[in-house]
């Protein structure tokens, strides 16, 4: 994560007249006047990320859109406040590190490293309530909105949630800039950054390419090539949704420089497939700010829809500025993509294409777990990859919901979780996760398919 303070938005956004549009899946909150003071507490907060620190991550994502570099975004489907301890955040930087520098090595290509951290506290969700034995409650909407446990306390939504949640993301955000700029993320250390982790094949496969890298840094230090301050740093962003507008409004504040509104809750946030209406409250928020913003494409997306949101949010067509992230499933993708790719033209290649191969290979299994098979994620990304080979146009990056911890949530993988294995360490709230060996694996089948073009 860049600490470039250039760009420190400092004034906050009571000044901003937000239109009354219609905003789904908006906790209800019952406490009017608590809301109203949670908010004005929130707006007077200092940002979490800086304006500079946004720029800077859209000059990165003008190289994903150019095809001069792929983006890695990867982390938890949903944070909870419980988790955000120092071994859960540092082996999760540890997996993403791990993944970037096997897709640097193994396909030669420059990574943007986005981390779903420090503000990923909210999920959408089929429903407003939830039924168990007979009794309704209000849906989990995940700790940003209401607590877990069912019962009639713990679902009730509560507005100091949001204050929680900013502290929280100020404490994630402060201690990634301690390990990426403090010498954690040094390349040397490329052997540090594999302890801890059980051992698996990807972890051995790992261990021989950070073997390699080692030597060629000792020569490129040997031969007086290698800048050692460059290799100590690494550039890290945070990104989540901006689902829950109460959280994201407050957090907006006006660049000293430009007076230009950012959203300084993340480097990057992006609106769900659920939310992207087109006249609706969040597609108009992330219209109004200079971030880097993404919007999420299931299977009915057309070309229609695909330039209105470009002509609503980026009608300059400015570098970097907006990334589609598509979620399509394996079994569909290569019927839907290509030709969606070839009908938008020249315009698709003025955005950035990242795959999210998690939400659209789902299901249930016969014991009751959400969970999704790691080969439906791997086929997924190849049909990706294809689909933008038959366009002419460049596949950016991944999506990835994962964890630093050996978590039993997604079957399949060479350390193969089984269908019976997923109640041994089922831990996520929501959806499941890639665990540490199975995102190691994927980072190699994905350097290898930027190798190859993607065949």
């Amino acid at each position: 994560m860049s600490t470039d303070l250039t760009g420190l938005a400092t004034s906050g956004g009571p000044d901003i007249d937000w239109p009354d549009l219609p905003a789904r899946q908006q906790p209800t909150w019952h406490d009017p006047a608590a809301l109203a003071q949670t908010l004005s507490v929130l707006g007077t907060y200092p940002p979490l990320v800086f304006a500079g620190e946004c720029d800077q991550l859209r000059s990165r994502m003008a190289d994903v859109a150019a095809g001069r570099a792929f983006t890695l975004q990867g982390g938890d489907c949903a944070e909870t406040l419980a988790d955000v301890t120092g071994p859960n955040i540092r082996d999760r930087i540890k997996t993403i590190l791990q993944m970037a520098v096997v897709l640097t090595y193994g396909a030669g290509t420059p990574i943007v490293k986005v981390g779903r951290m420090a503000g990923q506290f909210a999920k959408p969700r089929s429903s407003d309530t939830e039924t168990r034995d007979g009794v309704t409650l209000p849906a989990y909407r995940g700790d940003m909105v209401n607590g877990f446990e069912f019962t009639p306390q713990a679902r009730r939504p509560d507005p100091e949630r949001l204050l929680r949640c900013y502290h929280a993301s100020s404490a994630t955000l402060n201690l990634v800039r301690g390990f990426t700029s403090g010498g954690f993320a040094d390349l040397r250390s490329v052997h540090a950054w594999n302890k801890g982790f059980l051992t698996g094949p990807a972890q051995a496969r790992y261990e021989v390419m950070a073997g390699q890298i080692d030597r060629a840094v000792r020569f490129l230090e040997a031969s007086g090539v290698a800048d050692a301050e460059e290799m100590r740093r690494v550039e890290f962003y945070s990104a989540h949704e901006a689902l829950v507008l109460d959280y994201e409004r407050p957090m907006v504040r006006r660049d000293h420089r430009t007076g230009l509104l950012y959203d300084t809750s993340s480097h990057l946030v992006w609106v769900g497939e659920r939310t992207r209406d087109l006249d609706g409250a969040h597609i108009d928020f992330v219209s109004r700010i200079q971030n880097p913003v993404a919007v999420k494409l299931g299977p009915t997306a057309d070309r229609d829809t695909v330039l209105a949101l470009m002509d609503r949010i980026d009608p300059e067509r400015t570098p970097g500025r907006l990334t589609f992230i598509t979620r399509m499933g394996a079994g569909t993708i290569r019927d839907v993509l290509p030709s969606l790719l070839t009908s938008l033209g020249e315009d698709a290649r003025r955005v950035a294409w990242v795959c999210d191969p998690m939400h659209g290979n789902t299901f249930t299994s016969p014991s009751g777990f959400k969970t999704r098979r790691f080969e439906d994620v791997v086929d997924e990304v190849r049909g990706f990859f294809a689909a933008h080979a038959e366009a002419g146009t460049h596949p950016g990056g991944i999506h990835v919901e994962l964890t630093g911890n050996d978590v039993t949530e997604c079957v399949g993988g060479t350390t193969p979780v089984d269908l019976d294995d997923l109640g041994l360490r089922y831990e996520t709230l929501c959806d499941p996760r890639l665990n540490h060996q199975q995102s190691l694996e994927l980072a190699f089948l994905v350097a290898e398919m930027l190798e190859r073009g993607g065949r």
